[in-house]
């Protein structure tokens, strides 16, 4: 081989090397294959979505989910502890309040999506740094065989009334939902009731289940009357053929609870773009629709109606300030914890 030639291929080599360097290092860069989002949703709900993105993008999603115990303190934890060197790209949380926590904490990068506009203002920040959608409201799940219809409870008030005693459930208020549900009733009615109130709950021997999941199953099976759970929980049973009926509480008082699905970015995640094209998939029609049919998630922007859930239109949503709930939660905590029996 002469010389000549030699020169020649190590051209081409050298350049054919370059070549894959310069597309190996754009496939990486930004994450434009892969976006790692932390999840409080129910990962049996969030995946059929991470999978219609993948599908739909190439992108590879490698989400991260809490446990139903440890609902949206899990992962929540998790990102402020990476704060140094976050991991996650995106919190899509199962309710607004924690999202909040990372706010204050200036753990969010503001991202207005194009897909923002289709909700009302009260379920989004105008500067990006949160967007909710998708939402879930505080129910009661009454079993039928138990109660007639003319005896069903008709306010989280029930809970501390003595002819209940023994009967009624509730999840553990150091976790998830329940969490929200107290720090809304404490910037409701103030401390003193507030306090009252659970003390009363107590008396009345309310049971405390590990999870919302666990109070539909105590209801169906008929070991407590009716419980406090989430409409995804609820219309669960109700699908499972169990006999019970949902009560949407408070409506001719303060209101039934509205908990939208909230998604923020994480500043300084390592799929930025990646992330914000999953964040305009999440608040996509599509999307809202997809997670009303699995998880009887309530309408917020303007999908199909839903045949079996009411729109907001035909609730009272309860009067809340989603960044004080944050506030609320993280203030009542130590009580919380004493109330439970944790020191």
């Amino acid at each position: 081989m002469s010389t000549d030639v030699r020169r020649l291929l190590r051209k081409v080599v050298r350049g054919f090397a370059a070549t894959c360097l310069t597309i190996a290092a754009f496939g990486c860069r930004d994450g434009a294959n892969e976006v790692t989002p932390y999840a409080s949703v129910d990962q049996v709900f969030a995946e059929p979505i991470f999978g219609a993105f993948e599908e739909q993008t190439g992108v590879r999603v490698r989400g991260v989910f809490d446990t139903e115990e440890t609902k949206s303190t899990g992962v929540l934890n998790r990102i402020i502890a990476e704060a140094d060197a976050p991991q996650a790209d995106l919190f899509w949380s199962g309710d607004p309040a924690r999202a909040f926590v990372l706010i204050a904490r200036g753990l969010v990068e503001p991202y207005v999506s194009p897909n923002a506009a289709r909700f009302p203002p009260q379920f989004r920040a105008e500067d990006g740094t949160w967007t909710g959608f998708a939402a879930r409201a505080r129910v009661l799940l009454v079993n039928t065989t138990l109660v007639a219809e003319g005896d069903r409870p008709t306010s989280v008030r029930d809970l501390a009334d003595p002819r209940w005693r023994g009967r009624a459930a509730i999840a553990n208020p150091l976790f998830g939902t329940t969490t929200m549900h107290v720090a809304a009733l404490f910037s409701a009615w103030g401390d003193d009731r507030a306090k009252a109130f659970l003390t009363a709950l107590k008396g009345n021997d309310v049971r405390v289940a590990s999870s919302n999941g666990e109070v539909k199953r105590l209801v169906a099976a008929g070991e407590v009357a009716f419980g406090l759970t989430d409409t995804d929980d609820a219309y669960g049973a109700v699908k499972e053929g169990a006999p019970v009926a949902i009560v949407y509480p408070d409506r001719e008082s303060f209101g039934t609870l509205v908990m939208p699905t909230v998604v923020v970015l994480i500043r300084g995640a390592p799929h930025p773009e990646a992330a914000r094209r999953l964040v305009d998939h999440l608040l996509s029609a599509p999307t809202e629709e997809r997670l009303i049919e699995l998880g009887a998630h309530l309408p917020l922007g303007d999908p199909k109606p839903s045949a079996v859930l009411p729109g907001l239109d035909q609730l009272r949503p309860m009067a809340v300030d989603y960044s004080r709930l944050a506030q609320e939660m993280e203030r009542i905590q130590p009580w919380l914890r004493e109330w439970v029996g944790v020191r």
